[in-house]
């Protein structure tokens, strides 16, 4: 019998087990009969805490999405409020929270597409990343706030390409932390399209 855990306990326990089964066996194995199987609990369990697939994926993803938030939030604490500090700062925490969560955050953001309610979800987690970097970036942008923003739209999938590449090996972590530095501060000193 598993042990009676607080509820937000077992929801981080549960979400702990289904990283590792992501990790290990992909996203195809990740159901939450096998999450159940996993975890040592039973399969209400893991129904009421996440009803159908699509909600354990959902809250996946969100849960790796707060957590590159946080680090990416606490890495600019500290840095000199100046654009290529921050955006440096920026792009190496962004590599580095992707390197730490492995191809899983991309395999997850893939079993994501289709889905209605999957990929409204996806769509307002990318849209919170896009909200933090243009919080962080505007006032340190040439650029106007509008133009920021939309500029950050790219950044993102810019970032998003870019940390893909380097889990699947095809590019350095340093390379792409360099890359990514480079894009920001390229695009939020360049004035070339009408705001």
């Amino acid at each position: 019998m598993p042990k009676k855990l607080p509820r937000a306990d077992r929801r981080a326990q549960l979400l702990d087990v289904a990283h590792t089964i992501v990790r290990e066996q992909g996203t195809d194995a990740l159901t939450l009969g096998a999450l159940a199987e996993h975890a040592g609990v039973s399969k209400p369990i893991t129904y009421n805490h996440f009803e159908t697939r699509a909600g354990l994926m959902i809250a996946l993803y969100q849960e790796i999405m707060d957590r590159q938030v946080r680090a990416l939030a606490a890495a600019i604490e500290d840095t000199p409020k100046q654009l290529a500090a921050v955006a440096h700062v920026l792009a190496d925490a962004y590599m580095d929270c992707y390197r730490a969560v492995g191809p899983e955050w991309h395999a997850i953001g893939a079993a994501l597409r289709g889905d209605a309610q999957m990929d409204a979800a996806q769509r307002q987690m990318i849209d919170g990343h896009i909200a933090f970097f243009a919080k962080v970036l505007t006032p340190l942008s040439r650029l106007s706030p509008e133009m920021t923003r939309r500029r950050c739209i790219g950044i993102i999938g810019a970032g998003e390409a870019l940390s893909d590449a380097m889990v699947r090996g095809e590019i350095s972590r340093d390379c792409a932390v360099q890359d990514f530095t480079d894009l920001i501060t390229s695009w939020l000193t360049s004035n070339s399209s009408a705001s």
